[in-house]
This record gives C-alpha cells, structure tokens and sequence, in this order.
C-alpha cells in the first residue's frame, strides 16, 4: 500500500504498536525509521519558537480526548500541517477523525458556555 493513502484511522494493533515503539525511540534512531519523513526548514520559516524546529516527522499515536479511540497522526499529515497549513508547531491531535468530524458538523466551538444555575 502507497504511504500516502495510508490514514491513521483504524489502525490495526500492529500499526498502533510499533508507532508507540517508535516514538519512544530517541530522535536519532527515530531519524533512520522508514516512516520517518523529513522536514523541510525552508516551509518552517513562519513559526516562531526558541526551540529547535523538527528534522523529521514521525507517526504519532494518540487517543482521542473526547471518546478514548486510539488513532495515529500519521508523518505525512503532521508535514502538511506543519509546512503547508501553516500550523502551529506546538500543535498535537487530540480528537479521531469521528469526533473532529462530529464537533465540525456540530459547529462547536470548544468554549462551552457556563450552563450552572441554567433551569
């Protein structure tokens, strides 16, 4: 299968596993991982951090926030997020692909007002 049609949703065990392998590893032996993706500085030049920028991208695996489902943020995504949205280099995925899904078509916003003392 095609790394770029690979999407971290309903990732078997295996996947989820050796992601959670691989981002234990230190940055170096992460760097030599085939699914590491390199980092292009030049599309990194609008964040502005004291910190180092990345060299590469890893799959990262995560569970979502809001129903516990473990997905991956796949390498390929956090490139284009990162280099061509323009996002923030701080950012994580916290929400599966269901939920981001749900809350877009929901039109929340994620400040939810103060209903206390509501009747």
């Amino acid at each position: 299968m095609s790394r770029r049609l690979r999407s971290g949703r309903n990732p078997s065990a295996q996947d989820l596993s050796e992601a959670k392998r691989v981002a234990a590893l230190d940055s170096a032996l992460q760097k030599l991982h085939p699914s590491a993706v390199p980092a292009d500085p030049a599309k990194l030049q609008h964040i502005n951090t004291y910190g180092a920028l990345p060299e590469h991208y890893i799959d990262k695996p995560f569970k979502c926030r809001d129903c516990g489902k473990e997905e991956i943020w796949r390498a390929a995504d956090q490139k284009w997020y990162f280099e061509q949205a323009k996002g923030h280099i701080d950012a994580l995925a916290v929400r599966c692909h269901a939920c981001r899904k749900l809350r877009k078509n929901s039109g929340a916003s994620g400040c939810e007002p103060d209903r206390a003392g509501e009747s």
